[in-house]
């Protein structure tokens, strides 16, 4: 009797050890091989009919048998998986299509293919690419953006920094980690856990990165003024250039879970200031800004509420789509951060 308790439970824990392997195999076979349809899902079918044969032979008692055949293949994928790497030498589509790079020059930064889309749809725009100098002592202000696309835990990460342009304004550049998707794919967040994407840098105009997901995506933007002093502000700005120079030198993948427009900037902020605490909030991207609020790292003495609703940009950024001055246009409203706060 004790025995058989035992067989069986062997044979159980087998068969669940297969069979999440297998969904992890479909996925990553459906995701990797480099055939057009049907093949990849026939290359998961086969597989699933693979685990089911090994399940069946566990149970009629040849366990040994099914532990090694099914074993044998599975190394035999994960060498395979092991071996794809990313690359920078893709049919890139258009905004992804160059990479970020610049040159430090005592105070002075220059940047080069800075996008600056003209967005009339998603299908319809003017390619622009250009190249902009900042002063680093120039820097005032780092804001945060985030752009919702799928409910209120999932939100897309941008970082504007402002930089004073020498006539009483403020000339905006926003930096957003994005997947680098070739021409005619789209983004899945499955996909995302299964090698499908690789990462880029993107420094861009706010009338192009903002309003593209506002007027063009119909997606939800909320911008909120982060308390920084100003040495840190600057480390941050040098940052993404350092991490556009290493994906440019040594792509990397894209990951849902580990390595996004969220969890990249928080090591990059990790790296200067050190001691932030891990929060699910850093996955759940969505709930970013109560996280920054709690570290007190947002408008010193407004609450979240107020903060969020007079930072919601999405109907400003609409209504200011023509309008030359569309940074400022939509900040109307937003409460401005204590200077002191920033010392």
């Amino acid at each position: 009797m004790t025995r058989h308790i035992i067989q069986t439970l062997g044979c159980t824990l087998l068969t669940l050890a297969v069979l999440l392997s297998c969904v992890w195999a479909v996925l990553a076979l459906y995701y990797q091989v480099p055939l057009t349809a049907p093949w990849p899902m026939v290359a998961g079918g086969l597989w699933v009919l693979l685990g089911l044969a090994c399940i069946a032979l566990a149970w009629r008692g040849e366990a040994t048998r099914a532990v090694l055949s099914y074993g044998v293949a599975l190394v035999m994928l994960l060498g395979w998986w092991v071996r794809i790497a990313p690359s920078n030498d893709r049919p890139w589509a258009d905004d992804v299509a160059q990479q970020l790079s610049g040159q430090v020059e005592g105070n002075t930064v220059t940047l080069h293919n800075v996008r600056n889309f003209d967005w009339r749809s998603d299908t319809d725009y003017s390619v622009r690419w250009e190249t902009r100098r900042y002063k680093l002592d120039q820097l005032r202000s780092v804001d945060m953006a985030v752009s919702y696309w799928m409910g209120p835990a999932i939100g897309h990460t941008l970082v504007s920094f402002g930089f004073d342009d020498g006539q009483g304004g403020i000339d905006q550049v926003v930096f957003s980690i994005e997947i680098r998707k070739e021409r005619d794919e789209q983004f899945s967040a499955i996909a995302g856990f299964f090698k499908k994407y690789e990462l880029s840098v993107i420094a861009a105009d706010e009338r192009d990165v903002l309003r593209v997901r506002t007027n063009v995506r119909d997606e939800d933007v909320y911008l909120y003024r982060v308390a920084m002093p100003p040495a840190t502000m600057r480390a941050l700005f040098l940052s993404y250039l350092d991490e556009a120079h290493a994906m440019a030198k040594t792509p990397s993948f894209y990951n849902t879970l580990t390595a996004n427009c969220t969890t990249i900037v928080f090591n990059m902020a990790q790296h200067i200031v050190g001691g932030l605490p891990l929060d699910y909030r850093l996955l759940a991207s969505g709930y970013l800004p109560e996280y920054l609020f709690d570290m007190g790292a947002l408008t010193p003495g407004v609450d979240l509420a107020t903060l969020r609703a007079a930072g919601r940009i999405t109907d400003r950024a609409k209504a200011a789509t023509s309008d030359p001055q569309f940074s400022q246009a939509i900040r109307h409203g937003i409460p401005s951060l204590d200077p002191a706060a920033k010392q």
